[in-house]
């Protein structure tokens, strides 16, 4: 029962960040027709162009503000700490071997998109651009992590130390699944789901190897999906102050 909640969970993730991914695109080209009318007879500009691309939106919130409040109602919930119990007794049971990969997976998302820029599919930014953004998400998410497990100092679930909350590998692995969705989301939703699905699997793998809480890892995870997402709204001043010039993107120096 526990494993099929946590299957439901990562379902839960990717459904929401495909359809937040439609919106965004949306969004984006409503609001260029009625601004910059004669830009609609280039669909491709009119995406990147729109000056909007950047502002904060407070539906952007709903999802790593569930995550993160569901996780931190777990330290003080009896129900919740039950449900961490039980789900680290079915996953942990039985289990002779781990599987460490989580350690090299939660990079592989961000990682991507230099992969992909490299073999000729352009996302968003360019890669300069895209390194102060995910220099800005690693910097606020890092931040976050460290400064709530030095405050809060919870046990992990193998009694190693007392750093287990958040869980620093699912916030670096979902940070960069968001980054690699932002990047690609007018090029193919798949490329997002690619990326959430390794973020899941890495929190998964925490678990399994008994190195966190259900509630370590869905907090990690809404602390990473929002400082990738914060990144992009500082961009423009963070850009402004580095290269003292408005942001550039792949698309149009490529159109």
């Amino acid at each position: 029962m526990k494993k099929i909640l946590i299957i439901i969970a990562s379902i839960f993730l990717l459904v929401q960040n495909m359809y937040a991914q439609r919106n965004d695109s949306i969004s984006g080209i409503d609001t260029l027709s009625h601004l910059y009318p004669s830009t609609i007879q280039y669909p491709i500009l009119a995406k990147y162009q729109s000056p909007d691309r950047y502002h904060f939106k407070c539906k952007q919130l709903v999802l790593p503000t569930m995550l993160i409040g569901t996780g931190i109602l777990g330290l003080t919930s009896d129900w919740m700490e039950s449900q961490d119990i039980d789900i680290k007794n079915e996953l942990t049971e039985n289990v002779n071997r781990k599987i460490t990969i989580e350690d090299f997976s939660q990079y592989a998302p961000f990682v991507s998109v230099y992969g992909l820029n490299l073999c000729g599919v352009k996302g968003e930014h360019s890669l300069r651009d895209y390194t102060a953004i995910l220099a800005t998400s690693y910097i606020l998410m890092g931040i976050t992590v460290n400064a709530l497990k030095m405050s809060i100092k919870e046990q992990r679930p193998d009694g190693t130390s007392y750093n287990s909350f958040p869980s620093g590998h699912t916030a670096t692995a979902f940070m960069g699944a968001e980054l690699l969705r932002h990047e690609y989301r007018n090029v193919s939703p798949w490329i997002g789901v690619a990326g959430y699905a390794v973020a899941t699997g890495t929190g998964f793998l925490r678990m399994y190897n008994n190195h966190h809480w259900f509630n370590d890892v869905i907090t990690g995870a809404g602390i990473g999906i929002l400082s990738a997402k914060a990144s992009y709204w500082l961009f423009p001043y963070i850009s402004k102050m580095l290269f003292k010039k408005k942001p550039r993107n792949n698309s149009i120096a490529n159109y």
